[in-house]
């Protein structure tokens, strides 16, 4: 293998600290990229899961998982909790072995693509170097993989270049999920994997971040991403993978998952609302209450409207809209997400 030649700037000091940081790197569970050669891109599609199962015990957290992500697209895996989302991404960057089935991940086993820097991965929950600047940080992490781009993209990329020589033990929480989000793309990977993406930012924080994603994809790059934030979903994915119980209940874009549930809904304020009576009346599918806002589901919007003012005095706020993806959520999975 030919010797890199010398580069200027900040990746001097990344190189310097490169094999401390290789020792001592908590990013998560993610192995650090070792493969010194650069992949071509390939067609097809960017992740496939064929027939992936997964049990803990008694417990079946993926039973039989087959899904398809394309390369450019921007794909939301939604589920409750303990729906098998964490697992199915475990599983696709190579850090579980399925119990039977198989996944591929830009053509090949998950564990190479990602050895070979193919894939970027910003997971739930990592560690920092608390003594390490930021910008030598996101240098040592870039001089891992193979032919990456200069470390102050990543950064810029992050929305962090004034952070460049701060300590990471000095940064506040929204600060250091930008970091992880820098060490996510120092690579330029083909495919990101993010799991929570936006945990601890504040709103201009994540539409900068999603911006960026949307900007990769749009080059032909791949974003998989877990999150309980369903506006997050609505608003940036090109489709959604739907988990509920460890299997795939429903994968389309958010239009097709809506209509899915079809409907409308009424929207009302009501004090002591009985949802039992509610379900009764005329044109109901769905039922929700929570305090006193009330969601009616329904295939006659007209019809439920007067049964529900002949039946009731204090109907206040009413309107009627057509169906969320919260709403195709619960209908879907039969729980509430955030």
């Amino acid at each position: 293998m030919k010797p890199r030649p010398a580069r200027r700037g900040p990746r001097r000091a990344g190189e310097r600290m490169t094999s401390v940081i290789r020792a001592r790197l908590t990013y998560g569970t993610t192995p650090a990229p070792t493969c010194p050669v650069r992949l071509g891109r390939m067609k097809g599609n960017a992740l496939e899961l064929r027939a992936v199962t997964k049990t803990y015990g008694p417990i079946t957290a993926l039973g039989g998982v087959d899904l398809d992500v394309g390369r450019g697209e921007t794909v939301a895996v939604l589920g409750p909790n303990g729906a098998g989302k964490s697992t199915l991404l475990s599983i696709a960057l190579g850090l579980r072995a399925p119990a039977s089935g198989t996944a591929r991940v830009l053509g090949r086993p998950p564990a190479e693509a990602l050895r070979a820097g193919r894939v970027g991965v910003l997971p739930q929950e990592s560690g920092l170097l608390e003594d390490v600047r930021v910008g030598e940080l996101v240098a040592a992490v870039a001089g891992m993989y193979p032919d990456p781009p200069p470390p102050e993209r990543a950064l810029r990329a992050a929305g962090i270049e004034e952070l460049a020589r701060r300590p990471v033990g000095r940064l506040s929480g929204g600060q250091r999920q930008r970091v992880r989000f820098a060490l996510c793309v120092a690579g330029d990977p083909e495919l990101l994997v993010l799991d929570e993406p936006t945990v601890g930012l504040d709103v201009e924080g994540r539409r900068a971040l999603w911006r960026e994603i949307r900007t990769r994809t749009g080059q032909g790059r791949t974003a998989v991403f877990a999150t309980h934030y369903l506006t997050e979903a609505d608003d940036y994915a090109d489709r959604i993978v739907l988990l509920a119980g460890g299997r795939v209940v429903a994968d389309g874009s958010v239009a097709e998952l809506k209509s899915l549930v079809g409907g409308d809904e009424v929207r009302c304020v009501l004090e002591h609302a009985d949802p039992a009576e509610l379900e009764l009346l005329p044109g109901v599918r769905h039922v929700s209450v929570e305090g006193r806002a009330v969601r009616l589901r329904t295939g006659d919007p007209d019809a439920t409207l007067r049964a529900l003012f002949r039946g009731y005095d204090d109907v206040k706020d009413v309107r009627i809209e057509g169906v969320d993806l919260e709403s195709a959520f619960v209908s879907l999975t039969g729980r509430r997400s955030r």
